[in-house]
C-alpha cells in the first residue's frame, strides 16, 4: 500500500490569539492578518500537488481551508474530530488562567479539577483525531491531502508520535499556518518534516 502524505496546518491568526485568549471550540473567524497568513502559505503549497482538503468544522480553519483551496477548488470535508481541544470551563478565558491546568493535564489528566472543569485530555483528542486520519489515508493512497486544523491538536499529535516532548511546547512553538507532514500506510504514521515549527 502506498502511504498517504498528510500536510497538517495550523489555522490563521484570530482576535483570540491576539487577546492571548483560550480559543477552543469558540467559534471566531479570522483576522485580516491571519487572511493575508493563509494567502501566504498558499503561494508556499503552490508546487504540491493535493487531491483533496480536509479541516476543522470550527470557523478559523474552515476559513484557512478555503483561502488554501481558492486556487485549487478541490473537494473539501469538515468535521469535528479535528477541532481544537475542548477547554470547558477555561473556553475564552485569558491563557495566562490555565498555568496549573496545564500541571495537571501533562502530568494527571484524570485529576478532579480537569474532569471538573470538563476539559478535553490530550488522549481523548487522539483517540478521535487518529482512526479519522487513518481513515483519510485509506482513501487516499499515494496521494498529498491538506488537513487544516488547530496547534492544540497538532501538538499533542507531535508528542503521540513521538516527534517532540510536552515541555518542548512551553512557548507554544506553532505559529498560525505552520504545518508537518505525516506518512501514514492506514495504520502507522511516520513524521517526515515540519515548516515554522521549531523545537
Amino acid at each position: 500500500m502506498l502511504p498517504c502524505t498528510l500536510y497538517l496546518v495550523r489555522h490563521g491568526e484570530t482576535q483570540a490569539n491576539v487577546d492571548l485568549l483560550i480559543h477552543g471550540h469558540s467559534n471566531i473567524p479570522l483576522t485580516k492578518k491571519g487572511e493575508t497568513q493563509a494567502q501566504e502559505r498558499r503561494e508556499h503549497l503552490q508546487k504540491v500537488h493535493f487531491t483533496k482538503v480536509y479541516s476543522s468544522d470550527l470557523l478559523r480553519a474552515d476559513q484557512t481551508a478555503q483561502i488554501l483551496n481558492m486556487d485549487r477548488k478541490l473537494p473539501h470535508e469538515t468535521t469535528p474530530l479535528l477541532r481544537e481541544r475542548y477547554y470547558g470551563t477555561y473556553e475564552g478565558l485569558p491563557r495566562e488562567t490555565s498555568k496549573q491546568l496545564w500541571v495537571y493535564l501533562n502530568s494527571n489528566p484524570l485529576h478532579p479539577h480537569v474532569v471538573e472543569s470538563k476539559v478535553e485530555t490530550s488522549e481523548q483528542m487522539v483517540e478521535r483525531a487518529l482512526p479519522y486520519l487513518q481513515d483519510i489515508s485509506k482513501k487516499h493512497q499515494g496521494e498529498n491531502i491538506l488537513v487544516v486544523s488547530h496547534g492544540g491538536l497538532l501538538r499533542v499529535l507531535l508528542i503521540h508520535f513521538g516527534y517532540a516532548r510536552p515541555e518542548q511546547f512551553i512557548n507554544n512553538p506553532i505559529k498560525n499556518l505552520s504545518y508537518f507532514k505525516l506518512e501514514c500506510d492506514g495504520e502507522r504514521f511516520k513524521v517526515i518534516g515540519a515548516e515554522g515549527i521549531t523545537l
